[in-house]
């Protein structure tokens, strides 16, 4: 099922390619025209860059229920269903191959990163474990997609759902920190899931802001960039497993 993801690619590049550009040009855009977050005494661009991984963990789920909604309107999952498989391979399948592209979008991201500034300070080892996050975090979010995928069911209703998506990306600290907006909202921010994951790569590539959060939340990111997608994991991993089998009933 991986192999077939990873099929579409060779036929649909223009869309790989879309895919790989839009967070580059996200982070170019604050960068160099609505640079220098409110608040951040250091480098601006090493305060971006990190929250710009985890933004980029986050968005691009689109294409991903697309895919799912598409093949269950076009009868190929009918098809796998005959076949002896697992339920959930189907979905696995598909998760496995946007992980490549995500980790591959990271790289990217890292490589542009380097090109406008940006630099890590840690060791290879915290660098990696900053990969892992990021790379955790995308998992959460990819089967959190492909259960709202399934649920809007339709590949034109995906545009609805995805908006839902924005939100989360923008009520956080890639841009600016928590402590320059309203108390409320400051709060909500430093519990997002992405501001959380941030936080903590940015502590494990040695990118000081200049404004650390004494909250809770603030102290204790990598702990909540951990506990966040696991959490998000055991929600809606067997929600959308759960799904997909009873699509034959």
């Amino acid at each position: 099922m991986t192999r077939r993801e990873l099929a579409h690619w060779a036929r649909q590049p223009v869309q790989v390619l879309v895919g790989l550009a839009f967070p580059v040009m996200l982070m170019l855009m604050f960068n160099y025209l609505i640079g220098g977050g409110k608040g951040i005494t250091g480098d601006y661009a090493e305060f971006l860059v990190p929250g710009m991984f985890a933004l980029t963990m986050v968005f691009g789920l689109d294409a991903t229920m697309v895919a799912v909604t598409t093949d269950l309107n076009k009868g190929v999952v009918d098809r796998f269903r005959s076949m002896p498989m697992a339920n959930g391979a189907v979905l696995v399948g598909r998760s496995a191959a946007d992980m490549l592209q995500s980790f591959v979008s990271l790289i990217v991201m890292m490589g542009v990163g380097l090109a406008i500034g940006w630099r890590w300070h840690g060791s290879l080892a915290e660098v990696a474990g900053a990969v892992g996050l990021l790379m955790l975090l995308r998992f959460a979010m990819l089967w959190l997609g492909i259960h709202l995928a399934m649920i809007a069911g339709k590949p034109e209703l995906v545009t609805a759902v995805q908006i839902l998506v924005w939100p989360v990306g923008f009520l956080s600290n890639a841009f600016t920190v928590p402590e320059n907006m309203p108390g409320w909202l400051g709060a909500a921010v430093e519990w997002n899931p992405m501001s959380a994951a941030a936080t903590a790569v940015r502590e494990l590539f040695g990118n000081d802001p200049g404004v650390v959060g004494t909250s809770w939340a603030a102290e204790h990111a990598a702990l909540l960039a951990v506990l966040w997608p696991v959490v998000l994991v055991g929600v809606f991993l067997p929600l959308a497993v759960r799904r997909f089998g009873g699509l034959s009933r």
